[in-house]
């Protein structure tokens, strides 16, 4: 066992926690965030302190203008499409549906790409490859055949969605921010300019291409505008940002030599692909922005395609005036990003919280605005209108991308923006549902006017997501001071516990059964958990074990953040729980449930096998009965043969819930016997267990939960001499607090 002094190592997690306090305002100003009126610097004077360039910016703006291309053709072409190749109105919304949904899929793989591959590379490459998407889309002589170009078409374009803003995000710093992403989105919206006027220019009776031709020159334009990134070089991740906080600590070491003495690695503790998505979906912010992406997906997605034929039925308009319509709208919506760039920027410096207020009024002006211009019968006011709503819809993108993008960490962006973008597509596929409904019953005005009932419904759930985003982006620093403190102790020398639980909240549903619950163990240490039942001691184990995420704090494990790490990458890590009740699979035997218990030993059958062994020597009465399936086992065998997987895998951490219930006096005898077996060989051992009695006597360290919340830990000699502590936690029950403070 470890021989520094528990009192110390507690000492430094309370250092961890105080760092956290004291340079949380310190490292939001770091971000950008500053709570005071002044006006952000001027780029220019951004860009010379920190000398940057603004070519990523320019080529990602490039990109994407290009990757309008492909959409926007389509977009104004549909009912040239749909006529040539004999597809319904309803089928052609559907497939242009199937290349977003597509699109929105295709954030995962390059989100997986882009921990292991150069971010740059694969911009560049997915930009060649949809630019000859494009032109192959003026081949397509099928339904088919337009489905599989718009598909890998919105593959291709994921790049976009999932790398862009967060490359763009980690090449300049927070006070430039909002404005590089209003300006990145403004090249987007001059894209849209851009490609309906190549579309109403090409399809004139001076040019007078084809749909087919436009595309095949629009994959061309498209096609060198992608080979103009080719000098993009990765800033790598977090720059601006994770790493600026780190700096607030004064970052020395990266403590990879703790994590070795350890035995661990930091792939070991490095959250996985799927991993990240879970724990991203956490974060009260994104999910409340996952709810209003889809709530916009039912307006946003449907739209593109039903303006067209509304354009096409309401006032017969051809290919050239549609594209110039829409392009006129774009051009709007680019002025509207000028003027909001630097606006958003103050706002954002002194509230996140305001720019999505705002942009929850901007969007409820969209919906009246597309309502009324569904309904006017004059033209011109028509066109004015679809305008305005282009105006008032362009700052939704930026103010959600910064919203979504700033509380989280760096590297977990591009798994945030592939969520967005299913979300969206789910909330197409019900919009293509209700239109196309409403568009048999009502007409193509129907259609229209009733796209705005869930742009309003959305509107208001955006405003109520502004009040989340402060606390969350102090949530995402609180943990990058954590991480980047305890890093700084390691490197120092200092040794933390080897299990240490801060601040830990869980709900089920919308219950919430744990409090701010601390827990520390040492190692070799073991530790009685009590409390009475439904006090949330078997909660806080399964957080330790990773079977429950919480909903906020933190676990580490030899100073290594693991509260996001799936239960089986913690069982690799040492940490085992025996679980209360049976722990055992009844319709297999003895043997059986302990090769099962061996698979994480991996593919060495000889070891498994004299893990087998080596358990049956330490229960002879499981080794008499290793044929004989464990659900004819007596309560007692059974536990016995939950405790022997702590034989097999040797944890570093077992966790022990409830070992002694309903079991007779002898046989709990003989289980705790080898609980101390385990524990003399250098396990730490957490024991839940409803004899107060035995689990002092067997453990150097106790905690007392009621209620969710700890109530006193201390030395357990010391905790049964105090009567007036038992009595407050297991007679009193929810009567109050006892007057002695939590040591």
């Amino acid at each position: 066992m470890d021989s520094i002094d528990p009192t110390a190592k507690e000492e430094l997690v309370d250092r961890v926690e105080a760092t956290r306090e004291e340079l949380r305002s310190e490292a939001r100003s770091r971000l950008g965030v500053t709570g005071g009126d002044e006006k952000p610097p001027p780029l220019r004077e951004v860009r010379r302190e920190h000398h940057l360039s603004l070519y990523p910016l320019t080529a990602l703006g490039i990109l994407a203008i290009v990757d309008t291309f492909q959409g926007f053709g389509f977009r104004v072409l549909v009912p040239e499409v749909s006529a040539t190749l004999g597809v319904s109105r309803p089928a052609v919304a559907n497939v242009y549906l199937i290349s977003f949904l597509a699109s929105a899929l295709g954030p995962f793989p390059m989100a997986a790409l882009a921990q292991k591959a150069r971010r740059a590379l694969l911009i560049v490459l997915t930009a060649i490859a949809w630019s000859l998407v494009a032109i192959s889309t003026g081949f397509v002589t099928a339904i088919g055949g337009l489905i599989l170009v718009l598909v890998l078409d919105g593959l291709t374009t994921a790049s976009v969605s999932a790398l862009h803003t967060p490359f763009l995000m980690d090449s300049y710093p927070a006070q430039a921010r909002v404005r590089a992403v209003s300006y990145y989105q403004g090249a987007n919206a001059f894209g849209n300019v851009l490609a309906p006027l190549l579309v109403a220019a090409f399809t004139t009776a001076l040019i007078g291409f084809t749909w087919r031709g436009v595309f095949v020159a629009l994959g061309l334009i498209s096609l060198a505008g992608a080979l103009s990134s080719i000098r993009l070089r990765d800033p790598g991740f977090g720059r601006w940002d994770s790493e600026r906080i780190r700096d607030t600590v004064r970052r020395k070491e990266t403590g990879v030599e703790r994590l070795r003495e350890a035995g661990l690695s930091e792939s070991d503790v490095a959250l996985g692909f799927f991993e990240i998505v879970r724990r991203i979906t956490l974060v009260p912010t994104i999910r409340r922005l996952l709810v209003v992406q889809a709530i916009f997906g039912v307006f946003l997605i449907p739209y593109a395609v039903f303006q067209a034929f509304f354009l096409v039925e309401r006032w017969n308009m051809g290919p050239s005036s549609r594209g110039l319509l829409v392009a006129f709208q774009a051009a709007m919506a680019v002025i509207s990003l000028s003027l909001f760039a630097q606006r958003g920027e103050a706002m954002y410096r002194k509230d996140p919280a305001r720019v999505v207020q705002l942009t929850a009024w901007l969007v409820a002006g969209v919906m009246i605005a597309i309502g009324l211009a569904a309904l006017s019968p004059n033209f011109a006011v028509m066109v004015a209108l679809f305008g305005l709503s282009s105006a008032l819809l362009a700052p939704l993108a930026p103010s959600l991308a910064i919203a979504i993008l700033s509380v989280i960490p760096s590297g977990s962006r591009p798994h945030a923006s592939a969520l967005i973008g299913i979300a969206a597509a789910v909330g197409g596929f019900a919009g293509n549902l209700l239109l196309g409904t409403v568009d048999q019953q009502y007409g193509i005005v129907g259609a229209m006017v009733s796209l705005t009932i869930p742009g309003f419904i959305g509107a208001l759930v955006l405003r109520g997501t502004a009040g989340l985003v402060l606390p969350d982006l102090d949530r995402m620093i609180d943990e990058t001071l954590e991480d980047e403190e305890i890093r700084q102790i390691s490197a120092s020398g200092g040794n933390l516990p080897m299990l240490a639980c801060r601040k830990i909240d869980f709900s089920y549903g919308h219950v919430q059964v744990l409090f701010d619950v601390d827990f520390t163990v040492d190692d070799g240490e073991m530790v009685a958990l009590l409390g009475t039942n439904g006090a949330g001691k078997s909660t806080l184990l399964k957080v330790v074990s990773g079977i429950g995420l919480p909903s906020s704090g933190s676990v580490r494990y030899r100073g290594a953040d693991i509260t996001y790490l799936d239960a089986e990458r913690r069982l690799r890590l040492g940490i085992t729980q025996i679980p209360g009740g049976r722990a055992v699979f009844g319709p297999m035997n003895v043997v059986e449930n302990l090769r099962v218990f061996g698979y994480s030993l991996g593919r060495n059958r000889k070891q498994v096998e004299e893990a087998i062994e080596r358990s049956l020597a330490a229960f002879p009465v499981l080794a008499d009965r290793k044929g004989q399936k464990a659900s004819t086992l007596s309560g007692g065998e059974q536990q016995m043969l939950g405790l022997a997987k702590a034989l097999m895998l040797k944890p570093k951490l077992l966790l022990v819930d409830e070992l002694s219930l309903g079991l007779a006096p002898v046989i709990v005898g003989q289980l705790f016997d080898m609980v101390r077996e385990i524990n003399r060989d250098g396990t730490a051992v957490v024991l839940v267990e409803q004899s107060v009695n035995i689990a002092l006597n067997l453990a150097e360290h106790a905690y007392f939960m009621e209620k969710g919340e700890m109530r006193f830990d201390g030395p357990s000699d010391e905790l049964l001499r105090r009567d007036d502590l038992l009595r407050a936690v297991f007679l009193e029950g929810a009567s109050g607090r006892s007057a002695e403070p939590r040591r």
